[in-house]
């Protein structure tokens, strides 16, 4: 079995040698192979790769250098003594005449290479076959009937996570994705003459970044209901190209990005469903109606759960916050009966339930679950209808969203899985410096030297918090720089979405008096924060159920 990992790979090669030929799996959970063995700043495609190399025991491997970290990839296993056929195919930058001479040599390389080691001949009329099989498949589903995957590869498990959020198919158009390939009308005349018109088509497919004219990955734009961008870190290719397409692109878009794992699947999923309710491509799981005049809205977060019960008429009946403690489902149990008592009514006087927040799916109440992108907007319009741009700044992330006057999300943008700048961040800072939240929120007002914090990592912020206060410096200082270093990172939040006013701040830091001043001054403009700031999600719930 050939194990490949680019769409440049010549598969249809190692049919003529009757071998079959798979796509490497690189969905893992972790690099501790990999990290021990490369350097740290390879991709975590380049580590996943080298992760699922190592770990499923693959005997015959052919690279493509697409890129270096390619290439650090195939040099770390060229020392692996287990693998018995390893190759990397050089492939050219452009698809001209000297370009396809010259791959057309490496192909022929690969075959004797594999002649050598397999002791197979090459029958090139089994791999014209293989090309010809492609020719007559079915084509992927397109046009507005699909969205389109870009960007750089990120495993069979992000398109099927991917895929399982929507109601339309999902067209993997990845560096990795999008293979088709013809070698011609005719059966080959010889060997020769099947590896010159495969060279040619090989690199005349839809090119990859990697590629010097890469003009015709515009026609994945064409149709399309909307575009997930993915990238990667450390990899410049897909970024480049993604901000061209923020810039010039007119089809919806959202970017993700992950490190070639399978962890942070509670944001991704956040993303992914909220982008599907912009488009309309989601709908809630419809349930029997109970007879009732209320409506209540269950807003699961990782800090606290918050519940509102809105009458017919959508005025806020009651209300309540409680901790979320160590299980979601517990923390809406409670959170529910406590509203219910205020109401003085009982849940089978609720005609329907909508849950929200990173706990909606599991909490096992609500007739519907629907994304806190999509309820805060709501929430907001109802709170203040002249709003355009939200900034939610919760317990695990920060968001900010922007709206159009009916209170529809037209774009939002997300922290990338950082605690930095959340609530979960300023809780640990008051931990250490040993006050509750309620002082940190004012005290910070009162500060009299500027004090910088450097890092926005949370367990380095604290270490400078640390060195602070053994210099006797004064708290409310301190709280300022913290501040600052929050809205700072809120502010660049804001203008990557391209926030307008009226503004306004959602969530449980929008009681944090410092962070909204700070936030106010860095943006040039008042920051509306109403009363019910933090039960804006649960009343954009209820609002939902009530529709």
């Amino acid at each position: 079995m050939i194990y490949y990992m680019c769409k440049y790979t010549p598969v249809e090669l190692f049919a003529g040698f009757q071998v079959p030929c798979e796509q490497l799996s690189v969905d893992g959970d972790s690099f501790e192979t990999a990290e021990g063995l490369g350097h740290p700043n390879i991709c975590g495609y380049g580590k996943a790769l080298l992760e699922a190399a190592l770990e499923q025991d693959v005997e015959e491997l052919v690279l493509v250098n697409c890129c270096d970290v390619v290439r650090r990839i195939y040099d770390i296993l060229k020392q692996n003594k287990n693998m018995s056929f390893l190759y990397l195919l050089d492939l050219p930058h452009k698809n001209g005449r000297a370009e396809k001479a010259r791959f057309q040599k490496q192909l022929k390389n690969l075959l004797a290479a594999y002649e050598e080691y397999s002791g197979r001949r090459f029958q090139p009329e089994l791999a014209w076959e293989a090309c010809k099989k492609q020719d007559i498949s079915p084509e992927e589903p397109g046009g507005q009937t699909c969205l389109s995957l870009q960007g750089a590869h990120g495993g069979t498990y992000l398109h099927q996570m991917i895929q399982k959020q929507y109601s339309i198919p999902v067209r993997d158009d990845t560096c990795s994705g999008n293979r088709r390939i013809s070698a011609g009308e005719k059966p080959p005349e010889s060997e020769e003459k099947f590896l010159e018109n495969y060279a040619d088509a090989l690199l005349n497919q839809m090119p990859c970044m990697r590629m010097k004219n890469v003009e015709n990955r515009r026609s994945f734009l064409q149709g399309v209901r909307g575009i997930i961008y993915h990238t990667m870190k450390f990899c410049d290719y897909y970024s480049f190209e993604y901000a061209k397409l923020k810039e010039h692109s007119e089809v919806p878009l959202l970017k993700i990005e992950t490190d070639g794992t399978s962890q942070s699947q509670g944001q991704l999923s956040t993303r992914l469903a909220a982008f599907g309710e912009t488009l309309s491509l989601t709908e809630p799981e419809k349930k029997m109606e109970r007879k009732g005049k209320y409506t209540a809205g269950i807003d699961s977060g990782s800090a606290s759960t918050d519940v509102v019960i809105l009458d017919q008429h959508k005025k806020l009946v009651a209300w309540s916050v409680v901790p979320t403690g160590a299980g979601a489902a517990a923390g809406a149990d409670r959170a529910l009966s406590e509203a219910l008592r205020q109401a003085g009514i009982e849940e089978a006087d609720l005609k329907k339930i909508v849950s929200t927040g990173y706990g909606r799916e599991t909490i096992g109440r609500g007739d519907a679950s629907v994304t806190e992108i999509t309820c805060h907007a709501r929430g907001a319009h109802y709170l203040n209808p002249d709003v355009r741009t939200i900034i939610d700044i919760g317990g695990q992330d920060s968001k900010v969203i922007r709206i159009d006057s009916q209170g529809t999300v037209q774009n939002f943008v997300m922290n990338d899985k950082c605690a930095a700048g959340t609530g979960r961040f300023l809780e640990m800072m008051a931990r250490t410096m040993e006050l509750d939240m309620e002082e940190l929120s004012t005290l910070g007002k009162h500060w009299k030297e500027e004090v910088t914090i450097s890092s926005m990592c949370t367990v380095f912020a604290e270490s400078e918090v640390v060195s602070l206060i053994a210099k006797n410096t004064p708290p409310s200082d301190i709280i300022h720089g913290l501040n600052k270093a929050v809205a700072a990172k809120t502010a660049a939040l804001v203008k990557r979405i391209g926030g307008e006013e009226a503004y306004m701040m959602t969530g449980g830091v929008a009681r944090n008096q410092g962070i909204v001043q700070v936030l106010e001054q860095k943006l040039g403009t008042r920051i509306y924060v109403s009363e019910y700031a933090q039960l804006c999600g649960a009343i954009g719930a209820a609002l939902i159920a009530m529709e």
